[in-house]
């Protein structure tokens, strides 16, 4: 099922994207029963975000998000080496050359490209038709109508955190309609979300679907993301009687601070957990044993698996994993060194037995191994954190049976230009872990929802309480971690919560709005960091690698970095190109 021609229509010619090509349908035929009509939401569900580089030839396979980079690049969790023509993070953001007139993949966001635009249309079209078809309930419509608004609240909040009040569509517009869509303010973008949550919330939706049906919008899906949605609205950016930036208005935060943002933010969060205590279904992977390989594995399984107790919204692009991913995978040889973790982000990771790793480590002459000790018999015993392991690649891993090039003096495959470390997460260490299991992209997960209540909570009572202390508690003991330390004040524990979420969260999307909601400028203004790191002797074989050392270095300095930073970069610039055609669009502060 592909578009029907009565309701074709391009705002400004590109605002919903190059239109999809016609199937010879009609409003009619699909819906005239339950089977066709499943085929439109089927579709709509095909342009949710999705936060990995594919190569696909589907739906929106002209928008290259990035080109080819991930969000993370964008912070100080991650770093792209990458000067192919496109590729966003150096081509625009690290030389600061990223401008309103800027029309290419290469950017993070790019209003008029989005594939969420033909989401949004493909759910008003469903939901304003599916009263017609005849074989299905009263009771299986509202199921269908609550997915086709978790649908279009999904793609509404993508468009509230890149660019602030939304350009807000409520109904499939048709081509007599007239091209006036401006935008509403950022209260009412969030208002119009929170109405549609809530009346998913208050529908006969499933809070948990099973079997075949996974990966279906859910009840508990719609009140982990209600959450987020408060959450980011009553962060210090959005919420202030200073302004994020000097040609902020109302379009792009609140102009002002009420402590009952937070709190409406710390009632979605209690509503969330008092329903999971009463339905259950949802938790967090355990591991199967209390070893840090089974630790590993059960994080792994959080983020990775389909048909788990942790995901809550899952996007997916592909039933087959290889081609969905041949970019980010395939061609690892090309492009795995030109992406990656930061020894910033590396630093995150606490020992084994939760001690903070120090922040002034004596790389080049450590007092202990920081990655793997190395025993006589070749055995290379993890000595960090579980979630780093799964995260990043580091020196001493092994990938397909081989040792990572991430050395000098081994076997010749080290780049300079690189991080010193690779993109583990996703990437799974062995083919063997790859059959059988097919990717999706965690849009959500429990561990966000818990870090972000407890942060609800300490933002909304202006301390931490024994709940809050709890869900950061249980994040970290599934790894094998202790709790963070007690008694700390509220900005001491809102900034272990946002650690916290950075490791858990780590190339999910979560660092950036992170960064932006808190007005973190600082990060964005610290250098970012890397590890050369040099092969000083072998073990048994060559193959097998025994001690290293190690150099910390710079990376080329990030614009950012050097004392200029605008905080116009918290928001993307709205096309130059679409504000031309007068249908009601407004710049954002800065650009």
């Amino acid at each position: 099922m592909i578009i029907i021609s009565c309701s074709e229509v391009k705002f400004g010619d590109e605002f919903l994207g190059t239109q999809p090509e016609q199937s010879g349908a009609t409003i009619d035929t699909l819906f005239a029963n339950a089977i066709n009509s499943d085929l439109v939401l089927t579709r709509a569900y095909s342009y949710l975000p999705y936060g990995l580089p594919v190569s696909h030839g589907g739906p929106g396979a002209d928008w290259n998000k990035l080109g080819g980079a991930v969000l993370e690049d964008l912070t100080d969790l991650s770093h792209s080496f990458n000067e192919q023509a496109g590729v966003g993070p150096m081509k625009f953001y690290y030389n600061g050359a990223l401008t309103s007139s800027t029309q290419s993949g290469g950017q993070a966001f790019l209003l008029h490209k989005e594939p969420m635009w033909f989401a949004i249309k493909y759910a008003w079209i469903y939901l304003e038709n599916i009263d017609r078809v005849p074989d299905l309930s009263e009771s299986e419509k509202n199921i269908k109508k609550a997915e086709a608004k978790m649908i279009l609240a999904i793609s509404y909040t993508e468009i509230l955190r890149n660019i602030g009040g939304i350009p807000w569509i409520d109904h499939a517009v048709q081509p007599n309609d007239e091209m006036n869509f401006p935008r509403i303010s950022f209260a009412r973008s969030v208002d119009n979300i929170v109405d549609l949550l809530d009346d998913v919330i208050a529908s006969n939706l499933p809070w948990k679907w099973a079997g075949a049906e996974d990966g279906r919008a859910t009840k508990a899906g719609a009140m982990g993301l209600k959450l987020r949605v408060l959450l980011f609205a009553a962060s210090p950016t959005f919420n202030s009687n200073t302004l994020w930036h000097a040609e902020a208005d109302t379009l792009t935060c609140y102009t002002n601070y009420n402590v009952d943002r937070w709190r409406r933010a710390k009632e979605a969060g209690a509503a969330f957990f008092n329903q999971l205590a009463s339905q259950g279904q949802y938790g967090l992977t355990m591991p199967a044993e209390e070893t840090h390989q089974a630790r590993r594995e059960a994080f792994r399984s959080a983020y990775y698996d389909r048909g788990g107790t942790e995901v809550l919204i899952s996007d997916r692009l592909s039933v087959n994993d290889q081609a969905a991913h041949e970019w980010f995978r395939g061609s690892a040889s090309a492009y795995w060194p030109l992406l990656g973790p930061t020894l910033n982000y590396v630093n995150m990771f606490s020992w084994e037995d939760g001690t903070p790793f120090p922040d002034d480590f004596n790389w080049e002459n450590p007092s202990r191994q920081p990655f793997f000790n190395v025993t006589a018999s070749q055995d290379f015993i993890p000595q960090r954190d579980p979630r780093l392991y799964e995260t990043v690649a580091v020196p001493g891993d092994r990938v397909v049976g081989s040792p990572m090039p991430l050395y000098i003096g081994g076997n010749g495959d080290y780049k300079s230009a690189c991080t010193g470390f690779r993109l583990m997460k996703w990437m799974l260490p062995e083919t063997s872990d790859r059959v059988g299991r097919f990717t999706q992209w965690s849009y959500l997960r429990l561990p966000e929802v818990m870090l972000s209540y407890a942060e609800a909570i300490c933002r909304a009572d202006g301390a931490p309480n024994a709940t809050a202390y709890q869900m950061i508690g249980d994040v970290r003991s599934r790894v094998g971690l202790p709790n963070i330390a007690s008694g700390m004040n509220e900005d001491e524990f809102v900034a272990a919560v946002i650690k916290e979420r950075a490791m858990e969260l780590g190339y999910e999307e979560v660092r950036w709005y992170d960064l932006v909601r808190n007005n973190m400028q600082e990060v964005f203004q610290t250098p970012i960091l890397r590890l050369k790191t040099t092969l000083e002797t072998y073990g048994a074989t060559a193959a097998e690698p025994l001690t290293y050392s190690f150099e910390k270095i710079s990376t080329p300095a990030r614009s950012w970095a050097t004392g200029t930073f605008d905080t116009k970069w918290f928001l993307a610039p709205i096309p130059q190109a679409e504000l031309n055609k007068d249908y009601g669009l407004v710049q954002n502060p800065g650009w």
